[in-house]
């Protein structure tokens, strides 16, 4: 068996393969398939669910908008009926604040540990 290297190069993704990514347990993907009739990956023989990417891109906004902003099901149903593209956008916001809230932590981290003596005195 030939080792896939490129693994952008991936039609189909497993539940499992997506419940790690997103850190969720496989129950609540197919629980959140009854609830958002938009999510809807392929199934293969056997009713073994096959994920595109488009389907990872939209478990990632209803990831953003239940679990990281804390909405009721009803109200995210809602939101991603009503603005699929503004939820989306919210959520790459809060992602990029995330990463520089992070990378402002690690400047502060750096910045104390620095010998105050040597900075010149504002005199």
């Amino acid at each position: 068996m030939a080792l896939n290297l490129h693994k952008d190069l991936k039609q189909y993704y497993s539940i499992h393969e997506v419940a790690e990514q997103f850190h969720v347990a496989e129950s609540l993907l197919r629980f959140w398939e009854q609830e958002f009739p938009s999510l809807k990956p392929h199934k293969a023989g056997r009713n073994i669910r096959q994920y595109t990417k488009d389907d990872i891109e939209l478990v990632g906004i209803i990831y953003n908008l239940v679990k990281v902003r804390g909405l009721k099901i009803a109200k995210a149903r809602e939101m991603l009926k009503k603005n699929k593209s503004g939820a989306q956008n919210d959520g790459e916001a809060i992602e990029r604040l995330q990463k520089i809230r992070q990378q402002l932590v690690d400047l502060r981290s750096s910045l104390n540990g620095l010998d105050m003596d040597l900075l010149p005195d504002d005199k």
